[in-house]
């Protein structure tokens, strides 16, 4: 990863781990422990899920623009793929709240997606390769 593929993972990681700690507060006081794991796995699965997006689209950028956009929508469909998988292996759990964990995983992709959309606004990067 180039250190601005970093920095920009920092920057979208940490307000996203901030609102997490809320959500962990917010589902412990909902329902208990099991409120409380809900969030965390939500936390885990979002963090999961965006971080390797961004290493593999990053990583595609330096081939070609054509490299990074089939790595970013075969990472999406990898990312929907996991998560219906995710979600049908765990529809019965008992261990975790499942509507607890729904609306953390909902908030915190708003957060990362939010950091995001900051980030790239004030950065200013060049979409288009300019000819030498």
């Amino acid at each position: 990863m180039q250190a601005e593929d970093v920095r920009a993972l920092r920057r979208s990681a940490v307000p996203t781990a901030l609102v997490g700690v809320a959500c962990v507060a917010v589902g412990s006081i909902v329902d208990g422990t099991k409120g409380a794991l809900g969030a965390l796995l939500a936390l885990a699965v979002v963090t999961v899920f965006f971080s390797i997006s961004r290493y593999v689209v990053g990583r595609a950028a330096r081939t070609s623009p054509q490299a990074m956009m089939i790595a970013a929508l075969g990472s999406y469909m990898v990312k929907i793929v996991a998560l219906a998988v995710l979600l049908n292996a765990f529809r019965d759990s008992t261990a975790f709240n499942g509507r607890v964990f729904g609306f953390c995983a909902i908030i915190l992709v708003l957060a990362w997606s939010g950091t995001q959309v900051r980030e790239m606004s004030r950065n200013k990067v060049l979409q288009v390769e300019p000819r030498p």
